[in-house]
């Protein structure tokens, strides 16, 4: 029901960005869907990939800073006020959204979000029978 999401701690610096590029290229790593958040001193990067522990592994062994965490995915319709209704759903339960990307996938839209309550979190997702994705459905968006 979850995806595995790197985060990538950059400095704000020109070249550190590319670096990271650089080696997931390298690795034959596609990326499906990346964010930025940025500070005056450091960025980060997250990043949904093909192969994300391969990923984790390569940027860690390169010194990068990176974390691998699950977060959820869900496929929404391409309609105005889609995502909206679905973060209300977890609003009404009383689960925060720690942070939020979404992105087009064809006709669909896929929202990237991180709780701070996973298992009530799972519970709202099967009650409300949202179309979610899993990791071993990564392979198929591309």
């Amino acid at each position: 029901m979850t995806v595995h999401q790197i985060s990538v701690f950059i400095e704000n610096r020109q070249g550190t960005l590319q670096k990271v590029l650089d080696l997931l290229k390298e690795g034959n790593i596609q990326l499906i869907a990346t964010t930025i958040a940025d500070t005056t001193e450091y960025g980060i990067y997250r990043i949904i990939c093909s192969e994300p522990t391969r990923a984790y592994e390569t940027l860690k062994n390169a010194g990068i800073s990176v974390n691998l965490s699950d977060v959820f995915a869900i496929k929404l319709e391409n309609e105005v006020g889609r995502a909206a209704d679905t973060v209300k759903l977890f609003s009404d339960a009383g689960i925060g959204i720690s942070y939020f990307y979404s992105f087009m996938l064809g006709d669909k839209g896929i929202m990237v979000f991180r709780t701070n309550n996973a298992e009530r979190s799972r519970e709202i997702i099967m009650l409300n029978k949202l179309d979610f994705i899993a990791e071993k459905d990564l392979s198929k968006l591309l």
